[in-house]
């Protein structure tokens, strides 16, 4: 098998893609997790080559360590220096890294159970050691020490245990569970415990107890209570069994298990008579529901036999009686019952009698099942039972009941419609690794992480081997498929391991617990590994009731560790492999001043405060792959872990009476807390948070116990590791964030906040963390953000990247705003390219599970909303700039009655600048400037006035190379602009920068600035106040134009004007209102801001005239008109602008006008002296030539975004239409693959097919199935004889009658339905489905009657997938 190789010690950061140009390889068979390609991460230790990767395995590593490394004899040879072991290894162990197994990497599948038959010895069958049942003694503290190697033969209870100088504990592995319990555990000085090894992994139940509250006995220093600890020179190896740890759900989940819910309903009084519930036998649904009170009305008899005459033959029919139904009920009904639903009692149907019945509408005798009691008249019957199984298309069972009868006086009837047989789940991967009694759990995927549900497993004989059934049925919907191009399969996770360690808990929280926050007990066990250990790993391990509220006691804290993998002289480097970490107390992971560690395939579920977490802002090198965090909620233990209530309360480490500002301070909890971003997340999924999936926060100065370690500032220059195919949804404020740092100064009255609070901070990476050196591009690659409530992804800073990504039903997909405002941004860049954005995506999400918020979507269906109701959702939101958006696919944003919904939308009450250097090309989309309202105030901010992108190819516009601007603005406008009502918008041709200006003296006035051409339309900016002893304004402008600049007060005495984003000959005319009395200082200069040199300064001269100073345009010179009171400058970039930069290589031009004035009262000026000098209009600038045809270019190069990018996928869509819609002309019947389409104009049955592998159309067909006598036959023979093996079929319908002479079509049975089709007259029908051994899951089928809805299927159909036994040499589509 092929295998990726990233080496991540000592590596040049690569370019663009990081090393990934190409995706990942699958896995044999193509299978489309995360997770389930083979990727080794080799760390190369310095001046020796990378370890060899040995024998590849579907998870990268061999069966103990991640790290293929050398066998003994391999180093030898290459000369290789040992590890530095911390301590001997115990009496009679060979050394090496674990000092029972030196073993060479062995095969193994991802999560597949590891091989028993392993060669090499297994830890409990070492010949040395001796056996031990020590029994149960609470109160005995034992020490296994030099000389001790034990062999744990049974349970056993101790009041604490060390194990040290050379002592080893080994687990055997029996079939009977071992527990030990003690208060805590401490391995230290050459100490061992052991639990299995990686070639031969433990197989029975163990269990490590931690048992104690935090109100008894002493702590140990360093380690507190309740602990296993790994001190200097211990070694903790634990490996049990390793499952699958997570994959995905292949097939969509609904409610109930039914694609309509499960159904139940239950009336007492207010239901008398017949109560009817008529539902679908293909699909569950329930599609109508009456009542008919045929005791008291005699025309309800007739009302129902008209309400059976509009349902079509085939549909369940359930009837029970309400109360009382004979009395009215006439003979020609009770008949018409005999005769429709076979009904035996019917006809005797008396007074008050319980009946009820469930029966097929037109079918045959045996189609029915009922059930009725005797009235006896004491006020109790019984219930009477009629429940009936059915099988939907897609071999779902499920069982319609209805009940009547009478309990102690009170009438009951009711009807469910539910799963009979169990739920069986479709997932990604072959799990048969997950056994009957394990307990699972199944993400959200929708807006809030609450919607996670747990489920144990059931045996199921009839699983495949990507199935399993569960017992329960599920609240929400758990979507299973790729949604209008985004995957949003839900992940599946394995909590159950067979080695447990865990915290005894007590019934309810007490003491200091933090107990104002917590009604439970938060006082867990703790795994916490210090400096110089000698080896750690650890796989296939459960942890539950893990963690405390206390700083450092986390379920797994590697302390202040250092290097920990061959940097630090492990040859084995450390890793966490393959565990379940649920229901903790406080964290998943912490890694504290660490490098090097792997942490893999390991769950963090339910847990309090930041999950995966690196604590200090120096831990580096680790890597984080195919991990799954979700529910992740808020602790106590730092700000950032707190949300409001607990931020508002916990004040002791504020200075004086500070209040803090929960949504600034505090409210940042994530799944994965990324401290430094010189680590690697690869293949994550953050399925829930209660703030952020991934926040990459920067320490400008390391904190906590790591202070002093790097300069100022480094992390945040400091280059982005790999960060590849991680998926983030269902967080409430954003899937990922990229910015904002950690308060690194304690409290005090200039500062009153608590330290380590959330603070501002910049990314700006910069090769070697050096400001100084170029800039490094960090690579977002691969993000999939669906769901988040207000964010898919915000970042800021530059140079940052977005390739291949996709967002989908998040209130705003994303927002990158720049490294800062220009003078403190040198021009970075910011880019996203090939990406889909969905706005209302067909995953309409489910009530409950704390959605705030249920309303109608633009196509008019309830569906659940992000933020509120009225939330303008934009897809791509423009902060400032400039941002690059290129080759982008937009879809589903569409503005109805409460909300606006954009493709590209601003930032609302925006006070900061835009660029006009924001670009946009082959993208195909909308843009939306916001009016005053809701959400965005007055709309009148200066950002707001601003907003400016720049149409690059005309995509957006039809008009190449055009500026869309707001309409208001007539700083851009010129005669040849266009209005474009609906955006607030208007698309101009012609060149724009940015005019900086700097005023002082005073500070804070309101600036205005128009242009001479519209000197009667001025933009009023008021500036942004950022605590500077100046103001700063930033208009976008129109170049060669000539500007008016006045004040609402006195003039400023200094004022410095920057040319941002001139190029070399760019020029402004400005004229600035002064007092006639003014006398003028003007220096230009060039200003390098990474130094603050000034160099190359001029000073200006006097002019006598306007005219003469253009005449004279080689000198520095400006012209004072004391009669207007004007100031006159021409602003001209004198140097050459390369890239991205605001301003010249050199550095920033600059003029600098010192004012002297001796009066203190403002002054007005007229409104446009440039008229009053002659100066002529400037040239208008023409629209380029309207595109004709549409962009055939634009939008991203992917069919999807999935997590498996080697998985190509086909779009499709099938229309199909009922005679109804046929007389109505209101649709056409057709087939869409990707963006072709097939009209169908004939009626009948149109079969289009493709090949599985290629997704090439290989065959058409129609059938007349109106007017042909034959057509079922020829149907069958064309499906049996003509269909290749491995086809993809779809099939469409346009008045689609029934098949002439045949009532059941069970040849569509071999295209995966799992019955046969009976087509309804008159009405729809629509089936993706395959031909071929395998039974895909995403077969759809949609028989609609004339009634329903015209029949409409759309899917995503990967190819090339391993059961469709494709050749190696299948042409690509």
């Amino acid at each position: 098998m092929k295998c990726l190789c990233v080496y991540l010690g000592g590596l040049a950061r690569p370019s663009p893609r990081a090393g990934l140009s190409q995706p990942l390889p699958p896995s044999p068979g193509g299978s489309s997790v995360p997770g389930s390609r083979c990727l080794l991460l080799l760390r190369a230790q310095a001046g020796k080559a990378p370890p060899r990767a040995g024998q590849g395995s579907r998870t990268g590593w061999n069966r103990g360590s991640p790290w293929a490394h050398e066998s003994e004899s391999d180093q030898g040879a290459s000369g290789g220096a040992s590890p530095v072991l911390r301590h001997p290894p115990p009496k009679g162990f060979p050394p090496g890294p674990s000092p029972l197994l030196g073993l060479p990497p062995a095969p193994c599948e991802r999560g597949g159970a590891a091989n028993s038959g392993a060669t090499g010895p297994c830890p409990e069958r070492a010949q040395h050691l001796t056996p031990w049942r020590p029994g149960h003694d609470g109160s005995r503290s034992v020490v296994i020490g030099r000389g001790e190697t034990l062999r744990l033969e049974s349970s056993a209870t101790f009041h604490t245990l060390r194990i040290q100088d050379g002592g080893a504990l080994v687990f055997a592995d029996q079939q009977q569970p071992i527990v030990l319990r003690a208060r805590y555990i401490l391995i230290q000085d050459g100490g061992a415990l052991h639990i299995g090894s990686p070639r031969c992994p433990y197989h029975s139940r163990a269990t490590i107890s931690l048992y104690g509250k935090a109100t008894e006995g002493p702590e140990v220093e360093n380690y507190g209570k309740k602990f296993l600890g790994v001190d200097r020179g211990g070694t903790l190896e634990v490996h049990g069994r390793k499952p699958r740890s997570w994959t995905l759900l292949d097939q969509t989940l609904y409610a109930g298990g039914l694609l309509y819910g499960s159904y139940q309903s239950e009336k007492r009084w207010s239901s008398r008579g017949l109560n009817i519930r008529i539902i679908d036998a293909d699909t569950a649904q329930v599609v109508a529901a009456a009542r008919f009170d045929t005791h008291l009305l005699a025309d309800e008899s007739r009302r129902l036999r008209e309400f059976l005459a509009t349902q079509a033959p085939g549909k369940v029919v359930a009837a029970a009686v309400g109360d009382s139904a004979a009395k009215s009920l006439t003979l020609e009904t009770r008949l018409l019952l005999k005769e429709l639903l076979h009904s035996k009692h019917i006809l005797h149907l008396g007074y008050r009698q319980p009946w009820a019945l469930v029966g097929i509408l037109g079918g045959g005798q045996f189609s029915t099942t009922e059930d009725r009691k005797q009235y006896q008249g004491t006020g109790t019957t019984g219930i009477a039972i009629a429940g009936r199984d059915f099988q939907t298309y897609e071999g779902i069972s499920f069982r319609v009941i209805a009940f009547s009868g009478w309990v102690k006086g009170i009438p009951h009837n009711g009807f469910r419609v539910q799963v009979s047989k169990g739920i069986i789940l479709n997932l990604v991967d072959e799990v048969t690794s997950w056994l009957p009694g394990d307990r699972i759990v199944i993400a959200s995927t929708d807006y809030s992480m609450h919607q996670a549900e747990e489920f144990n497993l059931l045996p199921c004989p009839e699983c495949k081997s990507n199935q399993v059934k569960i017992d329960g049925s599920p609240l929400y919907l758990h979507v299973g498929e790729v949604v209008d191009g985004i995957d949003m399969r839900a992940e599946v996770g394995l909590l159950t391991r067979n080695i447990l360690i865990q915290g005894e808990m007590e019934d309810s929280c007490y003491g200091q617990n933090q107990c104002q926050f917590f009604s439970y007990d938060t006082f867990g066990g703790q795994i916490k590994i210090q400096r110089n250990f000698t080896s750690v790993h650890m796989a296939g391990v459960e942890l539950k009731n893990m963690g405390q509220q206390i700083l450092g006691s986390y379920p797994v804290h590697f302390h202040m560790t250092g290097d920990v993998d061959e940097k630090g002289g492990y040859e084995s480097p450390t890793y966490l492999d393959n565990l379940a970490i649920h229901h903790c107390f406080s964290r998943c992971v912490a890694i504290h001043g660490t490098h090097g560690l792997l942490v893999k395939d390991t769950i963090g579920y339910d847990t309090l405060g930041h999950c995966f977490f690196l604590e200090d802002g120096l831990e580096q090198r680790n890597t984080f792959y195919h991990n799954l965090g979700l529910l992740t909620k808020p602790g106590t233990i730092l700000p950032s872990d707190r949300n409001e209530a607990t931020c508002l309360a916990m004040r002791s480490n504020v200075y004086g009476n500070y209040i803090p500002i929960p949504s600034t301070d505090c409210m940042a909890v994530s799944t994965f807390w990324i401290a430094n971003p010189n680590n690697n997340l690869i293949e994550n999924a953050a399925a829930g948070a209660q703030d952020v999936g991934i926040w990459y926060i920067f320490h400008r100065v390391p904190t906590g116990q790591s202070e002093g370690q790097y300069p100022e500032a480094q992390a945040e220059f400091t280059p982005l590791g790999i960060f590849y195919n991680n998926r983030v949804h269902s967080n409430f404020k954003a899937g990922l964030f990229i910015g904002k740092g950690v308060k690194t100064t304690k409290a005090s009255a200039e500062n009153p906040r608590e330290y380590l609070t959330v603070d501002n901070a910049r990314f700006r990476p910069h090769q070697d963390a050096d400001p100084v050196k170029p800039r490094v591009p960090a690579l977002i690659d691969g993000l999939i953000a669906f769901k988040n409530n207000d964010h898919g992804a915000w970042a800021r800073g530059g140079d940052i990247i977005f390739r291949n990504c996709g967002f989908s039903d998040n209130g705003i997909g994303l927002t990158l705003a720049s490294d800062g405002t220009f003078p403190t941004d040198e021009g970075s860049s910011l880019e996203v390219a090939h990406s889909i954005f969905v706005g209302e995506s067909n995953n309409i999400g489910s009530q409950g599970g704390q959605n705030s918020y249920w309303g109608r979507g633009a196509n008019g269906e309830y569906r659940t909303l992000p933020r509120n109701k009225t939330f303008p959702i934009r897809g791509f939101q423009i902060y400032d700039g400039p941002v690059r958006l290129v080759k982008c696919t937009f879809r589903k944003f569409t503005p109805t009655v409460d909300r606006y919904s954009s493709a590209i939308g601003f930032f609302m009450k925006n006070s900061w600048q835009i660029s006009p250097q924001n670009n946009v090309s082959q993208v195909g989309l909308k843009v939306f400037f916001g009016r005053s309202g809701q959400w965005f105030g007055d709309n009148d901010n200066d950002g707001d006035k601003v907003s400016i992108f720049h149409d690059l190819d005309g995509s957006v516009t039809g008009y190449p190379d055009t500026f869309i601007g707001r309409a208001d603005n007539y700083l851009l406008r010129h005669p040849g602009c266009l209005t474009v009502p609906r955006w607030n918008g208007m698309i101009c041709s012609g060149k724009y920068a940015q005019l900086y200006i700097q005023a002082r003296r005073p500070e804070n006035l309101t600036l205005s600035i128009a242009r001479a051409t519209y000197h009667s339309h001025p933009l009023r900016l008021q500036g942004v106040n950022r605590g500077v002893p100046y103001q700063q304004y930033q208009p976008v402008v129109m170049l060669e134009q000539a500007y008016t600049i006045h004040w609402d007060g006195r003039a400023p005495e200094d004022v410095i004007l920057y040319p941002i984003n001139f190029n070399r000959g760019d020029w402004l005319h400005v004229a600035l209102c002064y007092p006639k009395e003014a006398v003028f200082t003007i220096v230009a200069d060039i200003y390098q801001r990474q130094t603050g040199r000034v160099h190359n300064v001029k000073h200006y001269l006097a002019a006598p005239s306007w005219p003469s100073m253009l005449n004279r345009t080689g000198e520095r010179l400006f012209y004072f008109d004391s009669a207007l009171g004007y100031l006159f400058i021409v602003l001209q970039a004198h140097e050459a602008r390369k890239g991205h930069s605001y301003c010249s290589q050199r550095g920033c031009e600059r003029i600098k006008i010192v004012t002297h004035m001796s009066s203190k009262d403002s002054w007005s000026c007229a409104l446009n002296p440039f008229l009053e000098n002659n100066r002529r209009p400037a040239t208008q600038h023409s629209m380029s030539q309207r595109l004709t045809v549409p962009c055939s270019q634009c939008g991203a190069p992917q069919v999807a975004i999935t997590s498996n990018p080697s998985t190509k996928y086909v779009r499709i869509q099938i229309q199909s239409v009922s005679r109804a819609d046929i007389q109505n002309h209101s649709k056409s019947a057709f087939i869409k693959i990707n963006d072709e389409i097939f009209l169908f104009n004939s009626r009948g049955i149109f079969f289009l097919v493709l090949d599985a592998c290629s997704g090439a159309v290989v065959s058409r067909r129609h059938f007349d199935t109106v007017s042909a006598i034959n057509a079922a036959s020829a149907i069958t023979d064309y499906v049996q004889t003509s269909l290749e093996e491995s086809s993809v079929v779809l099939v469409c319908s346009k008045d689609g009658s029934e098949m002439m002479g045949s009532s059941e079509m069970s040849v569509f049975t071999r295209l995966g339905s799992a019955k046969p089709i009976v087509f309804h007259k008159k009405g729809s029908f629509a089936m993706l489905g395959y031909k071929g051994q395998a039974r895909p899951s995403w077969i759809k089928i949609l028989n609609q009657d004339a009634n329903q809805k015209a029949a409409f299927l759309q899917h995503y159909v990967p190819l090339m997938l391993r059961e469709y036994k494709c050749s190696a040499n299948s042409a690509e589509f």
